[in-house]
This record gives structure tokens, C-alpha cells and sequence, in this order.
């Protein structure tokens, strides 16, 4: 086996921690295994005792799983209970292990999961193949895909507007699901098959990702008034955990990985927008200027020259990108580039998210108006949008893609809004929604980090994903299948063990206990580095 790359302190860091937590996830399964295997006893008023004890320590067993401790001392929680669990976690105490089974099982999943990511990239063991492609088997698969989608998972939905109490469904979830679940398979495909004649539409697919993180964020923190440290640190995992295992797996910078650290500034900028007085966000006059002050900031940042560079020069360690590649390029020009193409339109999605309430009351009266008018309204809709969406293709979207990029932080916000004008313009269309996209937008970003490793490849760090991850050889369309398959799984299921570990490791209204699990996952990361610069340095010192 040929490993692409020097082995580096995270590498063996992460196996430091990987293998011990994998034996005793295993030894916890034969303790399981023990445990259900023996025999039972007999008499009923034994089983029904022991199934009280089972019920009454149900909810405990759950706080178990966060933290090690039933939810009786949750409050009392301190540096010792943190010292008391590893020291039973080392000594393989039988009860803690039984306890945190399912908690050792998610973990030991993950950890294989990015060793399986390391063996597709990072080794020979398996093949490659070039990329090729071709606009008819390209518009063919999703057009077929579409169909099949059509046919088997179309749902009709009757859920209750927050706002009008009424199936307006305005922008569901659903539909914002589904929106991100079409548009991630030709973004996807775009990447496997080089489809190179529609990266002005990726570009596009890109900021409605964005609009969505100004709108979605915008509707939780207006509606639910919840800026709790919980929450923000919930949302933190949700983006950065995956990710920031797989660039200490794959030795890679963040920044290849582009879509997580320009989710996480748009989030924190919408966090901070409605944090700040957020007693005042009722009121309208102060939304307005916290709009506008969104819109000023963006200005002294990324039109103002030297701005960029002086405020993001001290992060250079953490948003610095080297392409192999291009060598030659400035550290931050990618963080520059990818950042500043959509920079204006997460604050687009916040304001169709502060007027959701009011387009669905209109919309509201204008579903019971009679036939006639609402017929007139709807199509001078559509034929505005279709016309408007005309001149932007024209005169936009054929554009080269250099040409395009300069237009396009001004311009992105009108195919967005055309196409929400299009998907929503009649009660019908709204109310159904695709449940096969619908899913795979749910995992857009355990596809998106996923792709680079398991279903194409890059073989050195940092290195663009050039080549395709090759099961069988010479059979193209035959091993798209078989990785397509693999990929999607494993990528579904990163998604599950990321909610079950931020479960664990996150508590929702202990901010103490969230304090402490922070400190001590710091501070075990810090000991297995250092553990593992020593390993690594012994080779190599003097006898």
C-alpha cells in the first residue's frame, strides 16, 4: 500500500483516540452481548421490578449519554465528573461502558468512516478514472431522475402557517428542502462529470445555498428569540465538525472546503445582526437599520480595497488556502473570491424572510379572492418573472465566467427570486413537494465535504478532486452506480452520527456542563498531539 503524503501529528492523534474508543465500544458489545444472553429469571414479580427500575432510569440513561452523569446531578456537574468518567472510560469500567454503548458505537462509526475516507484518497488500494463528459448521458440522468422522483415521492402537505394559522405554505420547509435537494445533485454531477458549460449556474446554485443561510437563520432567531450559547454551539457542530475532522484526516486546509467557512461567517453575521438589541427586533425602524448596517459592513469589507486583506490577514492560519496546483496565489485569495461572490446575498434572504409573514397574508387574501382577479394576478406574475428571468439569461447568464463573476454578487438575487415567484405562484405547487429531494437535501453538506474523498479524488492535500474514485475499472457507468450508492449511504449516515454526537456532547440548557465538555475535549485533543509529535519525533532522534 502507497500512502500519498507524510503522516502528520493529527493523523496519529486521531488514531490515538480512535483505538481505544473502538475497543471499548467492542468489549461494551460483548458486555451487551453477556448481559441479554444470560438466562432470565422466572418469577414475575422479579421481572416486573426489574422492568420498573428499567422505566425509572430510562430518562437517566439518556443524560448518560450526554455527559456520564443521570440527570439528578446534572446540576452539580464539575471538573470531576469529567476526571471520573475517563478514568472509568480507561478501566473499561463495565457500567460506564454499558451505559455510553450507543454513544462508543457512533463515535467508533465516525472514526471509520474518515479511515475509509483516508484509504479512497489517500492510498492505492483503489483505482481512478479520468473525468468525462457528455451533455446527453449528463441532461439524461437527472432528467431520468426527476421522473423517478415525480412518480414515487411526491407528497401533499397541509401544514399550518405560523403566521395566517392556514396551508399557505409559503416557502415550507419542505420546499426549501427539496430546493436544496435538486439543485446539490447537478452541483454533484457538475463535479463528477466536468460539466464545465454550466458553472455560471453553480455559481447561482451556490447563492441560494447562501440566500437560504440568511433566510433560514433570519426566521429562527425573528420568530424563536433563541440566543442561547446552546443553540449557537449547536449550529457550530452542525457546520464545522465534519469538516474539521476531514482536514485533520485528510491534511487538508479548511478552506478546500469552501461552503463550511462561508456558511459559518454568514451565520455568525446574521447571529450577531439580530443578536445585538435583540429586544428591539420588533420594532421596524431598528430592523431597518440593522439591514442597513449589514449592507455597510459588506461595502467597507469587500468593495473598500485593503479592507479584506487587513481584517482577514490574522486569520490567514485558518481561512489560507494553498492550491497546489496554483502555487503562486496569494493565501487568502480563495477565502477572497469565494466569500466575495456572495456576499451581499445572505442579507437578501434575511429580508424575504422579515416580509414572509406579510407576502403570505397577502397571499392568503389574494387565494380567496374571486377566480377572476387572482387568475389576472397570477399571471401578470408569471409573465413578469418569466420576462424578467429572460433578460437575465440573455444578457447575464451567457456571459463567460469571468465576465459572469463581476456581475454576479449584484445579480444572483434575480433568478432566486424568479424562481420563488415560479415554485409558489399557485396553491397546487405549493402544497407538493418531492420527498426524494426533500432527503437529499436534508445532508447537503455530509455530500458536499463527502465528495472530495469517497466519490472522486484529489490523492494529495489540498489538491482539487481531479480524478474518480474507481471500483470498476473500464465499466464508467457501472461504477458510477456502485460509488454513487456507497457515497450516498455513508453520507446519510455522517449525518445521523453528527446529530447523535451533537447530542452528546452538546447539552441544551446546561451551560456549565457545555463549558466543561468544551474544556475537556480541548484538553484531550491537546494531550494526543502532543503524545503524537513525541511518537513521531522517536524515529528520527539520536541513539
Amino acid at each position: 500500500m502507497v500512502v500519498s503524503g507524510p503522516i502528520t501529528p493529527g493523523q496519529v492523534s486521531f488514531l490515538l483516540g480512535f483505538i481505544p474508543v473502538f475497543v471499548a465500544w467492542i468489549y461494551s458489545e460483548f458486555l451487551e452481548y453477556k448481559k441479554t444472553s444470560s438466562p432470565h429469571k422466572v418469577h414475575s414479580d422479579n421481572n416486573l421490578l426489574d422492568l420498573e427500575k428499567e422505566t425509572i432510569k430510562e430518562d437517566d440513561r439518556a443524560v448518560l449519554l450526554e455527559g456520564g452523569l443521570p440527570r439528578s446531578a446534572s446540576a452539580k456537574f464539575h471538573s470531576s465528573a469529567i476526571k471520573m468518567n475517563l478514568i472509568r472510560f480507561m478501566t473499561l469500567d463495565d457500567s460506564f461502558l454499558l451505559e455510553n454503548r450507543a454513544t462508543l458505537r457512533a463515535m467508533s462509526e465516525f472514526g471509520a468512516v474518515l479511515l475509509y475516507f483516508y484509504i479512497c484518497d489517500r492510498t492505492n488500494i483503489l483505482g481512478e478514472s479520468t473525468k468525462s463528459y457528455n451533455r446527453d448521458l449528463f441532461v439524461f440522468l437527472y432528467i431520468l431522475l426527476i421522473i423517478v422522483s415525480s412518480m414515487t415521492s411526491l407528497r401533499k402537505h397541509t401544514d399550518k402557517s405560523a403566521f395566517t394559522g392556514k396551508s399557505m405554505l409559503y416557502l415550507n420547509r419542505h420546499q426549501t428542502e427539496e430546493w436544496k435537494g435538486w439543485m446539490q445533485v447537478l452541483f454533484l454531477m457538475y463535479h463528477y462529470f466536468a460539466a464545465a458549460e454550466i458553472y455560471n449556474a453553480i455559481r447561482i446554485f451556490i447563492a441560494a445555498y447562501v440566500w437560504m443561510t440568511g433566510f433560514g437563520n433570519f426566521s429562527y432567531y425573528y420568530i424563536r428569540k433563541d440566543f442561547s450559547l446552546a443553540r449557537f454551539s449547536q449550529m457550530m457542530w452542525r457546520l464545522n465538525f465534519f469538516v474539521a475532522f476531514c482536514c485533520i484526516i485528510l491534511n487538508n486546509d479548511y478552506m478546500l472546503y469552501y461552503i463550511c467557512p462561508m456558511h459559518t461567517l454568514f451565520t455568525l453575521m446574521v447571529y450577531g445582526a439580530l443578536g445585538i438589541f435583540n429586544k428591539y427586533n420588533e420594532n421596524s425602524s431598528v430592523m431597518a437599520v440593522k439591514i442597513l448596517s449589514c449592507f455597510l459592513v459588506v461595502i467597507l469589507i469587500w468593495e473598500i480595497p485593503g479592507v479584506f486583506d487587513f481584517l482577514w490577514s490574522p486569520l490567514t492560519f485558518l481561512l489560507g488556502y494553498s492550491d497546489p496546483a496554483k502555487p503562486d496565489l496569494p493565501r487568502l485569495h480563495e477565502w477572497h473570491f469565494r466569500s466575495g461572490l456572495d456576499r451581499y446575498i445572505w442579507i437578501i434572504g434575511m429580508i424575504y424572510a422579515y416580509f414572509h409573514p406579510n407576502i403570505e397574508k397577502w397571499m392568503e387574501k389574494l387565494e380567496e379572492s374571486e377566480t377572476k382577479k387572482k387568475l389576472s394576478i397570477k399571471t401578470g406574475i408569471v409573465a413578469v418573472s418569466v420576462s424578467v428571468g429572460y433578460l437575465w439569461y440573455e444578457y447575464i447568464y451567457k456571459l463567460d465566467k469571468v465576465s459572469y463573476n463581476k456581475y454576479h454578487p449584484y445579480t444572483s438575487w434575480i433568478p432566486i427570486t424568479v424562481y420563488i415567484c415560479l415554485r409558489n405562484c399557485t396553491q397546487q405547487l405549493r402544497n407538493f413537494s418531492s420527498t426524494l429531494f426533500v432527503w437529499l437535501g436534508k445532508i447537503t453538506l455530509e455530500t458536499y465535504i463527502s465528495q472530495f474523498h469517497i466519490w472522486l479524488r484529489s490523492d494529495i492535500p489540498n489538491g482539487q478532486p481531479k480524478w474518480l474514485l474507481s471500483f470498476i475499472p473500464e465499466y464508467p457507468l457501472l461504477n458510477f452506480m456502485l460509488t454513487t450508492a456507497i457515497y450516498v449511504l455513508v453520507s446519510h449516515r455522517l449525518f445521523e452520527l453528527t446529530n447523535t454526537l451533537k447530542t452528546v456532547f452538546i447539552p441544551t440548557k446546561d451551560n456549565k456542563r457545555l463549558f466543561y465538555n468544551s474544556v475537556a475535549g480541548a484538553a484531550i485533543s491537546l494531550c494526543l498531539y502532543c503524545v503524537a509529535v513525541i511518537l513521531l519525533h522517536i524515529p528520527h532522534s539520536p541513539a
